[in-house]
């Protein structure tokens, strides 16, 4: 699991889209399509976007669910803080030289 996430954070556009839903959650493709677009001069087809939240939601770093016809992106970051706590777990007295 953690490889996936690793292989997700590792393309600068995933990491531009992961920015984007920080800042807003619950967007649309559409939605990250033009923020992209204008925010970061990223001139991706939909088709394209698609495929790099394909790959975030295959490392759980992106939901989604579906209202009507829309289907929204939400981040998840649960596991950015499973790597995280793997190397910041707090110190124990035993632990410590």
């Amino acid at each position: 699991m953690a490889d996936d996430v690793f292989k997700a954070l590792a393309d600068p556009t995933r990491r531009h889209i992961l920015d984007e839903l920080t800042e807003r959650n619950g967007q649309t493709l559409f939605e990250i399509c033009a923020r992209l677009a204008t925010k970061h001069g990223l001139g991706l087809s939909r088709q394209a976007i698609s495929q790099h939240l394909a790959v975030l939601e295959a490392a759980g770093l992106v939901t989604t669910r579906r209202q009507g016809r829309y289907k929204f992106h939400d981040l998840n970051t649960a596991p950015l803080e499973r790597i995280a706590g793997r190397w910041l777990r707090p110190k124990t007295p035993e632990s410590t030289p």
